[in-house]
């Protein structure tokens, strides 16, 4: 098994995260910008590579998979708030109180996004995924701070939630390898949950990256680019 993509996954997520500490909430343009690239990395992968590969290893019926979790996605953004695509909202209320929901909720879904990696998706999935924690770490820092957590309580609350995709890599790599049970016949099953989350996920984004449906130049400047990428790793397989 090979360990450098568990060190990017983490790496990501956690200075993604931590990066609220050093750069002014205020000035959010260069998040967006990464979460508009993200976002359309995210949908074009999802329809040039790994859509085409689970219809192909799988029957028809994948698709009730891939609408279970682009409806499970829906409800956990009822927890999250939006976090997986970079949504940080401020509370104005006095009240200042550990968001559990979210905190579960975001560590499921990571957990569940690491989990097809161990069956060799591990190029354009494992980097759409990096890409994609980073404005999700982000937002999840800011929210913690806005909750008026310590700074040292939110750096391991960010470990937390940065080892959630590594160990779900590594917990499908053992079943799969059967040293903890072999349960190989349900990736494609898994991939197409992940699949409903990244198509939830990266089409809301889009779609909230525009305003009135347009676009400014540097917004479609990151779109094209990362549809561009997608692209070529296609087009060079």
């Amino acid at each position: 098994m090979e360990f450098w993509p568990l060190i990017i996954l983490f790496a990501s997520c956690f200075f993604g995260g931590i990066s609220i500490f050093y750069f002014k909430k205020s000035n959010a343009s260069s998040l967006k910008l990464i979460l508009s690239f993200s976002g359309a990395y995210l949908f074009a992968i999802t329809i040039l590579h790994l859509i085409p590969e689970v219809y192909q290893n799988s029957s028809h019926q994948i698709g009730l998979f891939v609408l279970g979790g682009f409806l499970f996605q829906i409800l956990l953004e009822q927890f999250s708030e939006g976090i997986e695509h970079g949504h940080i909202h401020k509370h104005s209320h006095d009240h200042h109180a550990f968001p559990f929901g979210i905190m579960i909720s975001l560590c499921l879904h990571a957990f569940l996004e690491g989990m097809p990696l161990a069956k060799g998706y591990q190029n354009e999935l494992l980097f759409g995924i990096a890409l994609h924690h980073i404005p999700a770490a982000f937002a999840l820092g800011s929210v913690l701070l806005q909750n008026h957590i310590n700074k040292t309580k939110i750096i391991y609350l960010l470990v937390l939630f940065s080892l959630m995709s590594p160990a779900g890599y590594l917990l499908s790599n053992a079943l799969s390898n059967g040293s903890v049970g072999n349960i190989e016949q349900y990736f494609d099953r898994i991939m197409g949950v992940v699949i409903g989350i990244f198509l939830h996920i990266s089409t809301t984004i889009l779609f909230e990256s525009s305003v009135d449906h347009h676009y400014n130049n540097k917004k479609l400047v990151a779109v094209l680019s990362g549809v561009a990428i997608a692209l070529i790793n296609y087009l060079l397989h």
